[in-house]
């Protein structure tokens, strides 16, 4: 006998009988596709809390954007959440730093304190601390030259590229495709046809100029290489680990460290005005550092295998004169947040003053709380970031964490002439930082930077000077009136600084 199965609603009836079979899943497209989503949300958590081990502070944000936000939550953590460098990758790239710095050590033959002396308590400690958590050795420059505006830097560096003689190595986040930056490419291109050799190494995102603009570079001898190159062009969804380094050595006796990029803007000629920015040229042995950060990057870039044995690319020998300083390397495959620690250093060791300059002020717990004790302790705490953002989120989110710290003594201004995109930390006219990395939680995990510490007097006075010079140009943020701030700007604060983790 046939029977005919008959569907009706969530039981099945076999016709011509009396049984009824209870249909157990009933499924329409969008259960399918919550259930998806929701075992893929449930995979990521997983894999956050068990497999990525991130500190709390970061791992609990990204759970409540993922569980509040299933779609959306799912999206930004691909973006901004997912580590896309392997442990492997991780490790091997350290054992190789390692291994290159220890020989940098070695040839270069001082112990930390011979260089430093044991005069100044403060910066041997601080000296100590980077050199152990960062391999960072204390090198002499023969001189420091310091600029804070664009026109004198790149003066500086295309007239010290136009009197190179072997060789050339340009490492920067942002290479614009306007008039400087192609001047920079056309320059390289030229000093490649007379022999010497061209190294240019850009991050993915920062790379602004199309192929095509490469083609004479290219045919002339000089190499381009993109830092951390995504394996499918055009299909890469990561927006963090980007090479946010401002780097320049020529010949092995100039470097160059510090906040500007390659383009017009920071010739205070884009849309947000006057650019106010800080950078240093080395010379003599410490320019042996910046060297050496340039070929580790180089060499994972394109994996040509420079070397670190005395040759051309390391020219000059300790002497023993000169300003110590120390160039110090960190990012996302760094064993220590090298540069957060001496950031924090900065701040035990400062018994007068610091005076801080950064575009984004988005600090982690440590850091607020150092920055608070620093300033109950006596010590004179300034912030200057600027008025005009780049990146509202940014901004906002930056305005809450200052407004956190007015009340206990920390003094904050908005730099209103334009835009300040300097990374400057300058304490007791004794010990100054400057270079690519912010004071943000980008900056001290999620990107790799450079930064110069440098112990010289001279040059501590000077960005204290410049400071208070840029003081004119800035309104103090009074904690009377920060309390007063309208409604809208206290909502716009609070939604951004819940996004600071990925900021």
């Amino acid at each position: 006998m046939d029977y005919i199965y008959v569907r009706n609603h969530s039981n099945i009836f076999i016709q011509g009988t009396d049984m009824e079979i209870p249909q157990l899943i009933d499924l329409s497209i969008w259960d399918a596709i919550y259930i998806t989503i929701f075992l893929v949300n449930l995979v990521i958590i997983i894999y956050i809390v068990f497999v990525q081990r991130r500190h709390p502070s970061q791992v609990i944000p990204w759970i409540m954007i993922i569980v509040f936000l299933p779609v959306l939550g799912f999206i930004l953590y691909l973006i901004f959440g997912f580590n896309y460098f392997s442990e492997k990758q991780f490790r091997l790239k350290s054992e190789t730093e390692r291994v290159f710095v220890h020989k940098l050590l070695e040839r270069q033959g001082r112990e930390m304190e011979q260089a430093m002396g044991t005069e100044e308590k403060s910066e041997v400690m601080l000296a100590r601390l980077l050199l152990k958590s960062g391999d960072a050795p204390v090198l002499r420059s023969a001189q420091v030259r310091m600029f804070n505006e664009g026109k004198e830097k790149f003066e500086a560096l295309f007239e010290a590229i136009e009197g190179a003689q072997h060789h050339i190595h340009i490492e920067y986040y942002i290479l614009r495709n306007d008039e400087l930056g192609r001047q920079l490419v056309d320059l390289l291109t030229q000093k490649a046809r007379e022999g010497v050799e061209v190294r240019l190494l850009l991050d993915r995102l920062g790379n602004k100029i199309p192929k095509k603009g490469y083609r004479e570079f290219e045919a002339a001898g000089a190499r381009m290489a993109i830092f951390f190159k995504p394996r499918i062009p055009f299909l890469s969804l990561r927006f963090n680990y980007h090479n946010h380094r401002k780097i320049a050595v020529i010949d092995g006796q100039i470097g160059f460290v510090g906040g500007f990029n390659i383009g017009t803007e920071y010739l205070g000629e884009g849309p947000l005005g006057p650019w106010r920015d800080c950078a240093a040229e080395l010379g003599g042995e410490a320019v042996a550092a910046l060297q050496a950060r340039f070929i580790l990057d180089w060499n994972y870039a394109t994996k040509e295998g420079l070397g670190v044995e005395e040759g051309p690319y390391f020219p000059l020998k300790a002497s023993g004169e000169g300003t110590p300083v120390q160039v110090v390397s960190s990012g996302p495959d760094s064993a220590f947040t090298t540069i957060k620690d001496g950031y924090l250093k900065l701040l035990g060791v400062a018994r007068r003053y610091i005076y801080i300059q950064t575009p984004y002020f988005i600090p982690d717990e440590s850091i607020m709380d150092a920055l608070k004790t620093a300033s109950l302790s006596g010590v004179d705490v300034r912030i200057m970031f600027p008025d005009k953002p780049d990146h509202p989120f940014v901004y906002w989110a930056s305005l809450s964490f200052v407004g956190q710290l007015l009340p206990w003594g920390v003094r904050a201004y908005t730099f209103d002439d334009g835009f300040i995109h300097a990374k400057t930390a300058f304490v007791d006219d004794q010990i100054s930082s400057i270079g690519s990395a912010n004071w943000d939680i980008r900056s001290f995990r999620l990107n790799f930077e450079t930064n110069a510490f440098i112990y010289d007097s001279a040059v501590a006075r000077q960005g204290r000077e410049w400071f208070e010079k840029d003081l004119e140009r800035c309104t103090e943020i009074v904690l009377e009136d920060y309390r007063k701030r309208p409604t809208t700007t206290h909502i716009k604060e609070s939604i951004s600084r819940l996004l600071s983790p990925i900021l």
